[in-house]
């Protein structure tokens, strides 16, 4: 589990950090079999599309689709995104259920999903001229309406999320330790990452207001303090870290902790990974 308190700290010059963790950012085939029913090829795009020397606007690359809201409305959450237009949107569980629609002239889509007691997880997909493409990650409904994209060696994207001070949001973690940090902050601002005080990564906000630091040393078991300052403000979090356990009910356990969810899932490498979420507990 993952025990956070916020204290302050004062931030000074920090250096760069390569990428360490050990998943491979890729899409996750263990859902999309369930999800799609192509099996390994099922969070790829279409090989066909692969061999086309020249790509024609009939027969060229295709966007993934992407969820761009999640809106709760009663016992449910309306999930919106952006596909190619009037393409066949799905949205599938390990469990073989599935929400299909439709994206309009404008490739805007609309899917409406039940809300249970724990976390459901579903592999987006998008369906055009018979060809099949997959969305990367997981994407995971919290009991509270959050919508958050769990991603393969990098950190989650948590939807309609907003900070201007630095805010974490998630903590990624594998079994070897290699790790990653996330949230939102000022679209631009400069970031960097401390650990027990010492530099460990170094980044910048993205345009959309997110960001996602790999630390450049993995994380030990036990407790670390994790500080994550620049342009616009500062925060730091005390996390306990233990290695990912293994699912027993398909590709992902989670656990609901003091500070929010807790996903342990499997990546495409037949590895594992934990996702800890910060702020969707309430």
């Amino acid at each position: 589990m993952i025990r956070i308190r916020e204290i302050g700290f004062k931030s000074g010059p920090l250096k760069s950090a390569p990428l360490r963790s050990a998943c491979v950012v890729a899409a996750l085939a263990t859902l999309a079999l369930g999800a799609c029913g192509r099996g390994e090829e099922g969070w790829r795009n279409d090989p066909a599309a692969a061999k086309t020397e020249q790509p024609s606007p009939q027969a060229g690359y295709l966007r993934p689709p992407r969820v761009v809201s999640a809106i709760r409305e009663g016992n449910t959450v309306t999930l919106s995104g952006q596909a190619e237009p009037s393409s066949s949107v799905r949205l599938g569980a390990p469990t073989g259920e599935a929400l299909v629609g439709k994206a309009d002239a404008a490739g805007a889509w609309r899917l409406v999903a039940p809300l249970a007691p724990e976390p459901r997880l579903y592999g987006l997909s998008m369906t055009m001229d018979g060809r099949t493409v997959q969305a990367q990650g997981y994407l995971m409904v919290a009991p509270n309406g959050s919508a958050v994209l769990l991603r393969a060696g990098a950190g989650a994207e948590v939807m309609g999320r907003s900070s201007l001070p630095p805010r974490v949001l998630a903590i990624d973690y594998d079994r070897s330790g290699g790790a990653v940090v996330s949230g939102v902050g000022t679209p631009g601002a400069g970031l960097g990452v401390r650990v027990d005080r010492a530099t460990r990564g170094e980044g910048k906000v993205g345009e959309d207001g997110r960001f996602s630091i790999s630390l450049d040393q993995p994380l030990t078991a036990g407790d670390h303090t994790i500080q994550v300052a620049g342009d616009g403000g500062e925060q730091q979090v005390v996390v306990e870290v233990s290695v990912p356990a293994t699912p027993t009910n398909g590709p992902a356990s989670s656990t609901l902790n003091g500070m929010g969810w807790r996903v342990d899932w499997m990546t495409p490498g037949g590895g594992l990974q934990t996702t800890q979420l910060l702020d969707t507990a309430q």
